[in-house]
């Protein structure tokens, strides 16, 4: 009494409620059945190939992103009462508001900042070239606050040093991609991703 169709729906609701991996397993289990009943003369057509195959290639998927009131959640759980804590703001805001990587806000220069123009030159990896990007209030506000009262005084022309001494820039992304983690358990959000691309 089985319909083919009954098959494919069943692979279809499968698929939404398992991730890819899973799914691919099933679907390879459930041709191989399929083409065991066609052996064994249960069914009469080839069901085996009629199975819709699972799209298991890079980017196949829609992109993992964490929702709004998440992102909200993650920025207002930074303590602004401390200079670290304004500085992860700010660094927090930019990645979300404007999408940046762990390495653009890492190389991101004090002449970076248009002020009068609202602009924000972003440098991209080892200087291969830039973009001009708009400073949203909220950040250039939150970036000016840090600067004007958190920043340590020294001669590093990065906008975000180090809050301990030596006063100088991150070694690497990590450091920002260690911050949002920190940022995300203390906000109680969960995610399969949790470096800096949590916010792209």
């Amino acid at each position: 009494k089985l319909k083919i169709g009954e098959v494919i729906g069943f692979v279809q609701r499968t698929a939404r409620d398992h991730n890819k991996i899973f799914t691919k397993q099933l679907v390879t289990a459930l041709r191989s059945f399929l083409r065991y009943l066609q052996y064994r003369g249960e069914i009469e057509t080839d069901w085996a190939s009629s199975i819709p195959a699972v799209a298991h290639w890079r980017l196949a998927g829609l992109p993992k992103r964490l929702p709004a009131e998440e992102v909200e959640r993650i920025l207002a759980g930074c303590d602004r009462s401390t200079a670290l804590g304004r500085r992860d703001y700010a660094i927090m805001l930019l990645l979300a508001r404007l999408g940046l990587r762990g390495g653009e806000v890492v190389r991101m220069q004090l002449e970076d900042i248009n002020w009068a123009s609202a602009l924000l030159t972003v440098r991209s990896k080892k200087g291969r070239g830039w973009a001009r990007m708009p400073l949203p209030t909220d950040v250039g506000r939150a970036i000016a606050r840090y600067l004007r009262h958190d920043r340590p005084a020294c001669s590093c022309r990065n906008v975000f040093v180090r809050i301990v001494a030596p006063y100088t820039r991150f070694n690497s992304s990590a450091v920002v991609g260690g911050r949002v983690r920190s940022a995300m358990k203390r906000a109680g959000v969960t995610s399969a991703r949790k470096g800096a691309h949590v916010f792209r």
